[in-house]
């Protein structure tokens, strides 16, 4: 395992303590085999699970959206860039510097306003002669002059530059045929060649190899409003430079593909095939620049890794987890449509909690539990079991229970009762909020299935809601477009639970947990379990 790249580790969709305590763990567990892991949630925690996180001292684990990368995922180029000032001269001396073929154009707020790459920059050397002089028309002449390593002698307001460039190393007496109104004109060291050209009408002069203008040159610039450089470079790379003077801002691409630091990287590298560029700019959503994406980037790329625990059903993991790097299993349900392309580490206890196995997996490889973890852990336990009282429990969550329980100083019967009595679901709260906190979704034989399990003091109460739970019941169905909503409202205190079932085959609840003595949502004894009792009840009538 790429130890650079760290592993997501999470429980199931509308995670419960037992999934979420089994990620915590087990990131701890990795991380103390040398592991980058990161435990994480998907969804929003129940109100039990909240309280023995802040009980015990533990951060909410992050929420995992997508088993994919995104960019923001992916080790992208540094975000060098330019002003809109930079002069092309200036913009391919850095580009040798960092070795780039591109350069993103940012305002002073870091803001992308144009893409500058060298594609760009060849067009001016090798482009049409019109677009070169239209670019010199709208070059400042302290641009020039930074170009060309030059001084400027002389700066007039009313410029009159047509962008055409003449070079004349010639003396006076040849300047003549020359045709040079408004024109930049490159010349010698020739006071009265300078003359002569101002005279005549040039823009501006661009003299080489001179240490000093005339006094008499620069009288008449003055009143002919004739620009005047000294450059630093002699005819030849004067006139290279003098065309790679102007700004970037005036050849730069305007609203250039980009992507956001939040988009997928596959949808970008499938976006790239389309575009004709080696590189892109990546935005974050201020629009700011954060770097630069290539192909190369995304050419080999491949999603996270995961490791998923407290469950192994595709259908209520991570979104698009069927494209993750699936490493490891570890779990205590069904197995049902789990399958792979490469061979994985996968644990499947016939235990009552995942985190009995992740406990006893501490053991195995003899790395101690903190205290708080094992209180967090402890809990995790008592909660998938209903303390000890749903069907699934076996010895070994007891034993596990009593070696958590020394680990973390509590008395299991005391911390029991005050975790279930803290944490049932309030009955003043929305009957949506209770369905929603702990429901699971099946596929049972091409029924669309999902069941939802709330802890409550007194399920018997329940039935005093009916009419508020048949209501939300229906409009859960017809929005997650279900075939069958089964939720029980069940009490430790009491040993069972109360049922209601929405949908078009909601008699199909009724056929697994018949009304007693013709009384409807009737208490159904001795029924705690959405695994072991409830799930394999519903799919046996649905089958």
């Amino acid at each position: 395992m790429n130890q650079k790249e760290p592993v997501y580790i999470t429980g199931h969709q509308h995670p419960d303590t037992d999934s979420v305590a089994s990620a915590i763990a087990y990131a701890f567990f990795k991380r103390a085999n040398g592991i980058k892991a990161i435990p994480c949630r998907l969804g929003e925690l129940n109100t039990e699970t909240k309280y023995l996180l802040n009980r015990f001292g533990f951060d909410e684990p992050m929420y995992l959206e997508d088993a994919r990368k995104k960019i923001s995922d992916i080790e992208i180029d540094e975000p060098y860039s330019i002003s809109p000032e930079t002069t092309v001269r200036e913009t391919i001396v850095k580009m040798e510097e960092y070795n780039r073929n591109s350069f993103g154009v940012v305002d002073e707020e870091q803001k992308l306003i144009g893409y500058v790459s060298k594609s760009d920059l060849a067009n001016i050397a090798l482009g049409d002669t019109a677009a070169e002089i239209e670019l010199l028309i709208q070059t400042p002449v302290e641009d020039i002059a930074k170009a060309i390593d030059g001084e400027i002698i002389y700066e007039d307001t009313e410029r009159h530059i047509n962008g055409k460039v003449s070079i004349i190393a010639l003396t006076n007496t040849n300047i003549e045929r020359y045709e040079v109104r408004d024109r930049i004109v490159i010349v010698g060291d020739d006071p009265q060649a300078h003359i002569g050209l101002i005279d005549k009408g040039a823009g501006m002069l661009i003299v080489v190899w001179t240490k000093e203008i005339d006094p008499a040159v620069l009288e008449h610039a003055k009143k002919a409003h004739c620009q005047i450089i000294r450059s630093g470079h002699g005819s030849m790379n004067t006139s290279r430079y003098l065309f790679l003077a102007p700004p970037v801002k005036l050849i730069m691409t305007k609203n250039p593909v980009t992507f956001k630091s939040s988009m997928l990287a596959e949808e970008a590298g499938q976006k790239m095939m389309k575009a004709r560029f080696r590189s892109y700019p990546v935005l974050d959503e201020n629009g700011c620049l954060q770097g630069y994406i290539s192909r190369y980037h995304v050419l080999n790329l491949k999603n996270k890794k995961v490791i998923l625990v407290d469950h192994n059903e595709f259908s209520q993991s991570v979104k698009a987890v069927e494209k993750a790097q699936i490493v490891e299993v570890v779990d205590h349900h069904r197995i049902n449509d789990f399958a792979t392309s490469q061979p994985v580490s996968f644990r499947n206890e016939i235990v009552g909690s995942t985190a009995t196995i992740v406990s006893t997996m501490f053991r195995e490889n003899q790395i101690p539990i903190p205290a708080n973890l094992a209180g967090l852990l402890l809990g995790a336990v008592l909660s998938d079991t209903l303390l000890f009282q749903s069907p699934t429990t076996t010895q070994k969550d007891k034993d596990v229970a009593n070696i958590l329980a020394a680990l973390a100083d509590l008395d299991i019967e005391d911390f029991g009762k005050e975790m279930f009595s803290s944490t049932s679901a309030n009955p003043n709260q929305s009957i949506r909020e209770m369905i929603v906190q702990d429901i699971k979704y099946y596929d049972i034989n091409g029924c669309k299935v999902m069941i939802s399990q709330v802890i409550v003091p007194y399920a018997t109460e329940m039935r005093n809601r009916g009419k508020e739970i048949k209501s939300d019941m229906e409009n859960l169905v017809n929005k997650k477009e279900i075939d069958l909503l089964v939720v029980g409202f069940t009490s430790v205190i009491e040993d069972g639970t109360v049922f209601f079932a929405c949908g078009e085959q909601a008699a199909k609840c009724t056929d697994a947990f018949p009304d007693i003595d013709g009384i409807p949502n009737s208490f159904q004894k001795g029924v705690l379990s959405r695994k072991s009792q409830i799930l394999p009840r519903i799919t046996e009538v649905i089958n």
